[in-house]
């Protein structure tokens, strides 16, 4: 070809630099494009006479067409006469192969201008594939991109190459707001193809963006000195997160908060605020649950492993905090240590555990007497009773009351 084709092939080189297509790929594709050409032209059934040879480095594209060399010509495409012929190539005899150079403007310029239309659908095809194959290498990394649209059920987001994500409402934070142009990181979540090319998802909500915060922010987890157990999270809200140390040297938990909370402070940040607690790995159950349900604690735990269940009671004024806003925390809780754990009042639990007052062991006998003398003969219906009634019992004070009502829970909850 002419200097024209130089010029076709340094283009295409540039545009396959910028959509970082390999130049492999981009040969191929050329290659397929003047051999469509050549079939519109000629035919399939003489595509075999005809080689297409592309050399990117050198900005060639040459187009040879197989001839054989006969006395008379019956097929313009598959013969040539041997006066032309020597014309070609001066040694050449009949019955002998004729190589000929194709000029490119036989094709004429409808053919030249579907050819390059095509060629920028495969281009375009191409770099779809290629950005489908790149992100899914990314895959569960964090990426930032900044906001182009915002739709009622998702935000588009491209990045500094101009490359699509999605950013699903139930992806995003409760409390995330963006305004355009605004940056905004999430999690690749997942990557998919269809019809209209790559579908790379970003996610805010998702329990792994949480995770990669804390190895961004807390070097000993990307060192493996921290490992992080498990994590669950309503979104924008409340999470939790379980953390373990392989080296006793080293506090999982304060090395995840930081020097004065930097660490967890820039980490709620990102997270519009979202509560975040820290709880120190066990491997045994009850120590785990009992951390587990910060910031409340609880009075008595029982515990069934064999079903994963446990029953936690709380003192009546830490019920509601231990259950947290439409049960956020003991929600929580149960996933991240997965138990099915049920909370009850120790009031409430007390009373299940009814007692008769004569069996009770740290109750003295005078006690025993002043209580079954005012109608109170088990522990369930001491309970029942107000306060300020028990103590205008003669020979029931205040520090005696605390002392009883503390050895009866201890009886009860040993049972």
């Amino acid at each position: 070809m002419t200097l024209d084709s130089k010029n076709i092939i340094e283009a295409f080189k540039i545009l396959a630099q910028e959509k970082k297509i390999e130049k492999e790929n981009l040969s191929s594709i050329i290659e397929e494009i003047f051999t469509a050409l050549l079939v519109k032209k000629y035919g399939e059934e003489h595509i075999d006479n005809f080689s297409v040879i592309i050399n990117m480095e050198r900005g060639d594209v040459e187009i040879y067409h197989e001839k054989l060399v006969v006395e008379t010509v019956s097929n313009e495409i598959l013969e040539i006469n041997l006066v032309d012929a020597k014309k070609v190539d001066e040694s050449l005899e009949l019955d002998e192969i004729c190589i000929e150079i194709v000029d490119p403007s036989i094709f004429g310029r409808r053919l030249i201008n579907t050819a390059k239309q095509n060629l920028s659908q495969k281009i375009k095809d191409l770099e779809k594939q290629s950005i489908y194959e790149d992100f899914s290498k990314k895959i569960h990394q964090i990426y930032t991109g900044y906001v182009h649209q915002i739709q009622r059920d998702r935000i588009f987001i491209t990045d500094e190459n101009k490359i699509e994500l999605i950013l699903p409402k139930g992806e995003q934070i409760p409390s995330d707001r963006f305004r355009r142009g605004e940056q905004v990181r999430g999690v690749i979540k997942e990557v998919d193809y269809n019809a209209r090319g790559p579908e790379v998802i970003l996610s805010r909500a998702d329990n792994l963006y949480l995770e990669k915060l804390f190895e961004l922010e807390v070097p000993e987890i990307e060192d493996g000195i921290i490992e992080i157990k498990s994590i669950s999270r309503s979104p924008g809200d409340r999470s939790k997160i379980v953390v373990f140390s392989s080296d006793r040297r080293i506090d999982a938990v304060g090395a995840c908060v930081g020097m004065k909370g930097s660490r967890i402070q820039s980490i709620v940040r990102e997270l519009n605020g979202e509560k975040i607690d820290i709880i120190n790995w066990s491997d045994q159950s009850e120590i785990l649950i009992s951390r587990a349900l910060s910031p409340a604690k609880p009075r008595d735990l029982y515990i069934d492993e064999d079903k994963l269940y446990a029953l936690v009671v709380f003192e009546d004024d830490d019920i509601n905090k231990a259950i947290g806003r439409e049960g956020i925390n003991i929600n929580l809780t149960s996933r991240i240590t997965g138990f099915k754990i049920d909370a009850i009042k120790a009031s409430e639990y007390d009373k299940s555990k009814s007692i008769n007052i004569d069996s009770l062991e740290t109750m003295t006998e005078k006690h025993k007497k002043i209580f079954i003398e005012n109608n109170i003969n088990t522990t369930s219906e001491y309970f029942d009773k107000e306060r300020e009634e028990i103590l205008s019992f003669k020979g029931i004070g205040e520090k005696t009351l605390e002392k009883i009502d503390a050895s009866i829970k201890k009886e009860i909850s040993n049972l």
